[in-house]
C-alpha cells in the first residue's frame, strides 16, 4: 500500500514551486498526497525564515506535529527550506522528533532521506553546493489548472544589509533556457495558459551562465504555442534594464502588472540597506514602465523601522507611495536576521515607534488599493477562471491581466477565459458578471 505524505508550504511563490517538485519526487518513492494531516505518514514543512515571526511560527508547528507523531508509530516529520538550511542540526537539537532536515540545495535528496529515515536513521543535509537536479523533475500540477509557476533562477547576488536570502538560498544560479522553455511547453500542452516566472532576483536571469538574457527569455515563453499570459516575480529595481522594459510594449502576452520592492522612499535608508538605487531612479523606472505599457500597475515591499529611519526619512516613504500609488503592497517592520549586516546596525527602533508606522503606511496601502480598484468599476475586463469563488453564491473567480482578483456571477460561458463586466469593488478585490 502506497504511503501518504502532507506538504505544509511557508514563505514565498518559489517555496509552493518547490513543494510540488517534492511531491512529484516523493511520488516516484511510492508516496501519493495526503488529502489531511490525519492520515499522512509522512509531514514535511517547507519553511520560510526571511523575518523572525516566520521562524517562530515553524517551531510552533513542530511542538504540535511532536504530538502527531506520538499517536501513531512509523510516522515521520520533515523540515525543508530556508530556516533548515538557516538551522541545519541544531533544528534536531531543538525539535529531537524530526526526522529529516534538508536545505534548499538538497531537495533532490528527498527520497533517499525519507528512505534512511523510515529504517530509524534521521539525516540532516543542508550542504550549500549549487545542486539544482530537482530542477529536473516536474513539479506536480493539478489537472485542469489554467496558471502555473516556472522558477527560472534562485538565489542572489546583492547581499542587502537586512535580508538573509543570498545565506539561505545562495549565489544565483540560472536554469538553462532550454529547460525553461521546455516546462512552458509541456504546461501549456496540458491546458496552462498563465506562465508565472519566479527567481530571487528575475532580471539578472542568465548573466553569470551565459544564457540568452531575460528579455529574451520572456519573448520566447510568450511565444510558446497556447501561453497566453506571461508574469514575474521578483525584480530588482537596481536590475531592471531598459530591453526588459521595452518587452512592455512588444509582447502582448505579457501581462501589464509589475512587483517592484522599494522597501524605503530615503536615499539614506536605501543606501544604509544596500539596494543600490535612490529615490529618483527607481521613480525613473516607474514612469519608463508606464509609458512603455498605457494602464501599468505596481506592487511593492517596504521595511518600517529600518535601524536609525527618523520619522522624516518615514514621511519620505509615505510621500513615494503617494506618487507611484501602488495597487498592493506588502509591507513588515524590521526584523534582524542573524548573519547579515543590519542585525549588528545601531539605531534599532522602539518596536512601538515601528508598529505606529507600519499601520500608517498600511493604510495609506488601504488607500490606494480602494482607490485602485474603484477606477476598473464599470468597466469590461478579461478574466483567467480560477475556479469558484470563496464568496459563495455559485459565483467564480478569477485575476484581470493587472492581477485583480475578480469574483463574478457566470453567465454560462465556456473555457478559460471569461469577458466581466465590473460591478462593484470591495477592499480587495471586484465584483462582476461575466457578458452573455
Amino acid at each position: 500500500m502506497r504511503r501518504s505524505v502532507y506538504i505544509k508550504t511557508f514563505g514565498c511563490q518559489m517555496n509552493a514551486v518547490e513543494s510540488a517538485r517534492m511531491l512529484s519526487l516523493l511520488s516516484e518513492a511510492d508516496y501519493q498526497a495526503a488529502s489531511s494531516l490525519d492520515e499522512a505518514d509522512l509531514v514535511l514543512l517547507n519553511t520560510c525564515s526571511i523575518r523572525d515571526k516566520a521562524d517562530q511560527k515553524i517551531y510552533s508547528e513542530l511542538g504540535t506535529l511532536r504530538r502527531w507523531k506520538q499517536r501513531r508509530s512509523g510516522r515521520l516529520v520533515g523540515v525543508g527550506g530556508c530556516l533548515a538550511q538557516q538551522a541545519g542540526e541544531s533544528l534536531r537539537e531543538r525539535a529531537p522528533h524530526v526526522d529529516i532536515v534538508f536545505g534548499t540545495h538538497n531537495i533532490a535528496r528527498l527520497p533517499e532521506m525519507v528512505r534512511n529515515a523510515s529504517t530509524r536513521r534521521p539525516s540532516v543535509s543542508v550542504a550549500m553546493d549549487g545542486d539544482t537536479r530537482h530542477w529536473d523533475v516536474p513539479p506536480y500540477v493539478p489537472d485542469g489548472a489554467v496558471s502555473a509557476m516556472v522558477t527560472i533562477m534562485q538565489g542572489c547576488d546583492n547581499f542587502c544589509a537586512y535580508c538573509i536570502v543570498p545565506r539561505v538560498r545562495g549565489r544565483e544560479v540560472s536554469r538553462r533556457a532550454a529547460q525553461v522553455l521546455a516546462e512552458v511547453r509541456a504546461l501549456a500542452e496540458r491546458g496552462v495558459r498563465e506562465v508565472i516566472l519566479l527567481g530571487q532576483n528575475v532580471n539578472s536571469y542568465g548573466r553569470k551562465e551565459g544564457e540568452i538574457p531575460f528579455h529574451e527569455l520572456l519573448r520566447r515563453i510568450a511565444g510558446a504555442p497556447g501561453v497566453s499570459r506571461v508574469r514575474f516575480i521578483t525584480s530588482h529595481p537596481r536590475d531592471l534594464d531598459d530591453r526588459t522594459i521595452a518587452a512592455f510594449s512588444e509582447v502582448e502576452a505579457l501581462c501589464p502588472h509589475v512587483h517592484l520592492p522599494l522597501q524605503s522612499g530615503s536615499d539614506r535608508v536605501l543606501a544604509s540597506m544596500g539596494r543600490g538605487y535612490t529615490r529618483k531612479e527607481y521613480l525613473a523606472k516607474v514612469e519608463a514602465l508606464r509609458k512603455a505599457r498605457p494602464g501599468m500597475t505596481f506592487s511593492s515591499d517596504f521595511i518600517v523601522g529600518f535601524p536609525g529611519e527618523t520619522e522624516a526619512e518615514f514621511r519620505e516613504t509615505l510621500l513615494a507611495m503617494e506618487e507611484v500609488r501602488f495597487d498592493s503592497s506588502f509591507s513588515f517592520r524590521f526584523s534582524p536576521r542573524p548573519g547579515t549586516r543590519a542585525a549588528e546596525m545601531d539605531g534599532m527602533l522602539d518596536p512601538e515607534i515601528s508598529g505606529e508606522r507600519l499601520f500608517r503606511l498600511q493604510s495609506l496601502q488601504d488607500r490606494h488599493t480602494r482607490e485602485r480598484l474603484g477606477g476598473v468599476v464599470g468597466r469590461e475586463v478579461d478574466v483567467l477562471l480560477e475556479g469558484e469563488s470563496t464568496k459563495g453564491g455559485g459565483r467564480l473567480c478569477g485575476r484581470t491581466p493587472c492581477y485583480k482578483m475578480v469574483n463574478f456571477i457566470a453567465a454560462g460561458g465556456s473555457g478559460p477565459f471569461r469577458k466581466v463586466r465590473v460591478t462593484s469593488a470591495g477592499a480587495h478585490s471586484l465584483a462582476g458578471e461575466e457578458r452573455g
